[in-house]
């Protein structure tokens, strides 16, 4: 059974302020103050998902093949990142995460888990609390994951 559209929209509207101003402060923690968040985006999704084409890395990013050159470009100098030819075809190249680039992921989420988890000392939440936002983020991540 479906919730009717006016509970949907409100819903909507709740998550996006929500979520907006939350991701907002979120984006402040990072291990790298001058990495974009498209820079972060691309690392993460390299060392979540592996070695990737430019092309697969600009659709995901929802940004142009020659905007995501240009993106790797800056995450190459940093050494961040290291192109590699595609071994099926060598007119692609592959972009792999290195090490230095891992490590900045890791220590941007520990930064952002942190300040969230400050946060939400703050709030002073109960374990009931706690439990139903675990929940919601569940649900949430269904969105998202479709």
């Amino acid at each position: 059974m479906s919730a009717p559209d006016d509970l949907l929209a409100l819903t909507a509207t709740d998550l996006r302020l929500a979520t907006f101003r939350l991701a907002r402060r979120l984006r402040c923690a990072r291990a790298a103050d001058t990495m974009s968040d498209t820079q972060l985006a691309v690392l993460a999704d390299l060392r979540m998902n592996g070695r990737r084409t430019i092309s697969t890395l600009a659709e995901r990013e929802r940004v142009t093949a020659p905007s995501m050159t240009s993106i790797v470009n800056g995450l190459e100098e940093q050494g961040y990142v290291a192109r590699t030819p595609d071994e099926d075809d060598r007119r692609r190249v592959q972009v792999d995460i290195t090490p230095a680039g891992a490590e900045i992921v890791v220590e941007t989420i520990r930064r952002r888990d942190e300040l969230l988890a400050d946060m939400l000392r703050e709030v002073d939440y109960t374990e009931a609390e706690l439990a139903i936002l675990r929940d919601a983020s569940a649900l949430m991540r269904r969105v998202v994951e479709r």
